[in-house]
């Protein structure tokens, strides 16, 4: 639970509460169960410094140029991502890899046996940014998942399907359907996460399915509905998939949290893609988030009258599924506004964070 190092309480009246300025917070140190760091020095060395000032442990999404798809690739990977890890810092980077319609059972046994690779990424072929080498069709890494279940390997997927005939709206729960029930049927022993759930259809299916089925929630998805992305003109910045929903979804989404069910823990899907590149005729899906996860995260627990189920989604949920200790530092949140900057440098170009030029509520201090 979130403890307070104040005496200071919510104020009286309506719901949600609003905590006062000055208010702290003290908190495990957040996990990141999905987190895009990109590659090239430049672009990895600003990614790297905003999740290690408040995570103490990232998934590393694989889907770059060109996939992360061996074991070999997954640790070259992350030897990039240590050397970028500023002095001072302990942020932990755990490997994923690609899956796709012709990875092994050998292959993920002998990723899962160095112990720094802790799962495989399915993407629906085409689902999301470098997605085309993903996978065609379960059933063709039926012979993989077997080695993974039995491992204890997780599953983390991207949960949509891509058919030109499914609605981009109605993508997550048409996957439920298709994939998900049939793959949790056949697999009662593999370890999934449903990452970045976007809709109530994907909060219900969790809330009823197997204790080894959980998902990660974004702070934007909390936050945001798809009015943030398309009215009084198409926003850029806010473009991610899964889209965002209306507002229905997000209020479920928001109830989910504020159940406090272990079955749901932090998952940035912070995606740092250009300026240019997201401000264009074609513009890339995702939202950066690494440089104010937690304190976004803050703002949406603050706004649902849940602060204290905090510490729990932050910190100990993805540590249990994932079968590690919790940490054992703590970070230090303080109810006071701060303006986030306009862009950030990335790899000698720039990346628009959410956000930019205006103001968050919640901010990392130092402990006292």
């Amino acid at each position: 639970m979130a403890s307070s190092s104040s005496s200071s309480a919510p104020t009286e009246g309506s719901c949600p509460a609003v905590y006062p300025e000055g208010t702290r917070i003290i908190l495990t140190l957040p996990d990141d169960l999905h987190h895009h760091f990109r590659d090239g020095p430049d672009r990895i060395s600003a990614v790297v410094r905003h999740a290690s000032e408040r995570f103490g442990r990232c998934i590393a999404m694989p889907n770059l140029v060109p996939p992360v798809v061996d074991t070999e690739m997954a640790l070259e990977y992350r030897e990039r991502l240590l050397a970028a890890v500023p002095d001072g810092s302990n942020m932990e980077p755990l490997m994923t890899l690609y899956l796709t319609d012709n990875t092994t059972p050998e292959e993920v046994r002998k990723a899962y046996a160095t112990g720094v690779i802790q799962a495989c990424k399915y993407y629906p072929a085409g689902a999301t940014t470098n997605s085309d080498a993903g996978v065609t069709d379960p059933k063709r890494v039926y012979p993989t998942l077997r080695a993974m279940a039995e491992m204890g390997m997780l599953l983390l997927i991207h949960s949509e399907v891509t058919g030109s005939d499914i609605d981009i709206f109605d993508r997550e729960g048409r996957f439920i359907d298709d994939v998900m029930r049939p793959l949790v049927s056949d697999f009662p022993d593999l370890k999934i996460v449903m990452e970045h759930i976007s809709t109530k259809d994907a909060v219900d299916y969790i809330m009823q399915a197997p204790d080894n089925v959980r998902a990660t929630i974004t702070c934007h998805h909390l936050l945001y509905n798809r009015n943030a992305l398309l009215v009084g003109g198409i926003k850029p910045h806010y473009y991610c998939l899964p889209i965002l929903k209306r507002e229905s979804h997000r209020q479920a989404l928001v109830s989910a949290v504020r159940s406090g069910s272990p079955k749901f823990f932090l998952g940035t899907d912070s995606a740092p893609h250009t300026t240019s590149s997201k401000q264009s005729g074609c513009g890339c899906a995702g939202v950066y988030t690494a440089h104010a996860a937690v304190e976004l995260y803050a703002e949406a627990f603050e706004l649902a009258g849940c602060l204290d189920n905090l510490d729990g989604f932050c910190g100990r949920h993805g540590a249990e599924h994932y079968g590690m200790e919790r940490n054992e530092r703590t970070i230090t949140l303080e109810k006071r506004e701060w303006t986030v900057p306009m862009t950030y440098e990335f790899g000698g170009e720039t990346v628009t964070p959410l956000r930019a030029g205006d103001t968050v509520a919640w901010r990392i201090v130092d402990e006292e």
